[in-house]
């Protein structure tokens, strides 16, 4: 019971950021109706922005945290307005190649350009707070519990502010339909703005809280991508609720998967068909996700 217990707990702690990482996604994706295969990325830039923070500034790490967020927060404003938005205009006429080619551009220009900037090395920023805590057979390191519980202040702030706030339900509206919100006076290219800015901020801050746990790298953001569209897919296109409910199912059946697979020596290397396998389930019983959504595509 205690060996289900720690892997539940694990599996539940990088369920959370594969959630905020999901959540980013989804949120572009919902208002945008734009793939942003630049996701991954953005969150290896947060790592990396985080480490800087917290080391040449010297300041503590969840403010690094918090940096690397507002720094994805503008760097994504910047990227869509200045790559994104003619894909708006009449001057792009294939919008969905248009969009494809630059997000999976901006992939391949900051994994690069991470690789001469940061170095071909692995870097770890300090920790959140050293030590382990321990309740009777479980045993969690609190980096880990840290990472988790701001995943969840930060989930829990992103349906808040979608919800409750005008500016959030605005984005709600313009990822129903953009016609209908500009109608009642929304500003729809503002709102991809905002969207586009969010989903950045998101992808960082889930770079920056796994930064203490595994080491930052250029190519960080490879695995949590493949996962991130996994997750969008099994929670259903489009739906932010849905993506937070996929990362912590994805993060549990992996965890879960690994810990009882019956040869440990190969285990690590099963993680991703846990995934994929709970994503042909999902579809066979629920074909557009557990919350999907039928009617996103680029206009």
């Amino acid at each position: 019971m205690s060996y289900f217990l720690l892997l539940a707990v694990n599996g539940l702690v990088i369920g959370l950021i594969y959630a905020l990482t999901a959540a980013g996604l989804t949120l572009v994706f919902s208002v945008l109706k734009v793939v942003n295969f630049g996701h991954g990325a953005l969150y290896m830039l947060g790592g990396y922005a985080s480490y800087y923070i917290i080391t040449a500034l010297h300041l503590p790490p969840l403010v690094g945290v918090a940096g690397a967020m507002v720094a994805l927060f503008v760097f994504g404003v910047i990227f869509e307005r200045l790559v994104i938005a003619p894909m708006y205009t009449d001057k792009v006429e294939r919008k969905d190649e248009y969009a494809i080619i630059v997000t999976f551009g901006l992939t391949i220009l900051l994994s690069n350009l991470g690789l001469v900037v940061f170095g071909p090395f692995a870097k770890s920023p300090p920790p959140f707070m050293s030590g382990v805590l321990i309740l009777g057979p479980l045993i969690l390191p609190y980096d880990r519990l840290i990472a988790a519980v701001v995943a969840v202040l930060l989930l829990v702030g992103l349906t808040v502010f979608l919800k409750r706030t005008a500016l959030g339900q605005a984005l709600d509206a313009v990822s129903q339909s953009r016609e209908s919100a500009a109608v009642i006076g929304i500003d729809p290219k503002r709102m991809y703005t905002v969207a586009f800015g969010l989903g950045s901020a998101l992808a960082g801050g889930a770079g920056a809280l796994i930064a203490p746990i595994f080491a930052l790298s250029p190519s960080m953001g490879d695995l949590p991508a493949v996962q991130a569209f996994i997750i969008i897919v099994l929670g259903g296109m489009g739906s932010v609720g849905g993506s937070i409910a996929g990362g912590i199912l994805l993060g549990l059946v992996e965890s879960l998967g690994v810990g009882y697979l019956p040869d440990p020596n190969r285990a690590l290397a099963y993680t991703q068909a846990f995934g994929a396998l709970l994503l042909v389930i999902t579809l066979l019983v629920r074909p557009t996700g557990l919350f999907g959504r039928s009617h996103l595509r680029l206009e």
